[in-house]
């Protein structure tokens, strides 16, 4: 077994709180073709329930119907979930895409970046069938393969693996379309550096050193068009989010309430045209906060 499987299969391992095992337990039903549910995000880190929690869950197939056509083409779904525990109320962001779908996208074969930049980072497997949990760990390593790969080509040549990383953070944020402020590469770095250090070196352990000058040439060439595509991406994933989020009315109102105190009502032609209601909610939000002022 490799040094980054060991590392990356302790990793997913890592215990999580019940509330957030429950919840994932609670999708694999909600998903009915459910393989494995991996937990990821700040959450991971804070243990702060009050938030939205992540979630990727992977599935046998993609969603019956036009919304099925459409995720084959783009993934992943996006969908809002609730779930009450112990009086709380518990709100979940969840993505979704195909174990085959998500198996390819680690590889670093296409042209999409999200997948792995996101899941060298830290995650959890919160729920997995018996006969799929080895599968995902094996794609997860290959995550972190693929972007240690890259953080080679694209960071100077010989540097330490902070530096590599920060390279590789730079140029992904660069190809997508991002809201963060500049400088966010740093702060996923500095949350645990050292286990940034480890997955570099168990990279580089297996592969029996530092990239040739020709793998490293290779790969930046084969950036390029990652670098053309990410954005436009991007937009087509925002574009279809706008018309296949499941449950959009009631995060947006969740949103807002807690941003700004107003309190929407989440009516069924609300929920079902979210983006039809938009203007209306967004006035009623001017006003109240107008007459606040």
């Amino acid at each position: 077994m490799s040094h980054l499987r060991d590392l990356v299969a302790a990793e997913l391992a890592t215990p999580l709180p019940k509330p957030i095992t429950a919840f994932a337990e609670h999708l694999a039903t909600v998903f009915p073709d459910a393989r494995a549910v991996l937990f990821y995000g700040s959450i991971l880190r804070t243990g702060d329930l009050s938030g939205v929690l992540d979630y990727y869950v992977l599935t046998d197939a993609p969603p019956a119907g036009w919304r099925g056509f459409f995720t084959r083409i783009l993934w992943p779904d996006v969908s809002y979930h609730e779930l009450p525990r112990d009086g709380e109320m518990l709100r979940a962001k969840v993505a979704s895409m195909t174990l085959a779908q998500f198996q390819r996208a680690v590889s670093g074969a296409g042209a999409d970046t999200t997948i792995w930049a996101r899941f060298v980072q830290p995650a959890a497997l919160a729920w997995a069938a018996a006969d799929v949990a080895e599968a995902v760990v094996d794609a997860v390593a290959e995550a972190c393969q693929t972007a240690a790969r890259f953080a080679q080509a694209l960071g100077p040549e010989g540097a330490a693996p902070r530096a590599l990383w920060t390279a590789l953070f730079q140029e992904t944020y660069k190809a997508e379309l991002r809201v963060e402020k500049a400088g966010r590469e740093v702060s996923i770095l500095a949350y645990d550096p050292e286990r940034y250090d480890h997955v570099m070196t168990a990279v580089l352990d297996d592969q029996g050193g530092p990239l040739g000058s020709a793998e490293r040439a290779r790969l930046r060439k084969a950036w390029g068009p990652r670098k053309l595509l990410g954005k436009p991406l991007n937009v087509a994933r925002l574009m279809k989010a706008a018309f296949t989020f499941q449950g959009a009315s009631r995060y947006a109102a969740w949103k807002i309430q807690r941003h700004t105190g107003v309190e929407i009502e989440i009516t069924p032609w609300r929920e079902r045209h979210p983006i039809l209601a938009a203007p209306s909610v967004l006035l009623k939000v001017w006003r109240s906060r107008r007459k606040a002022a």
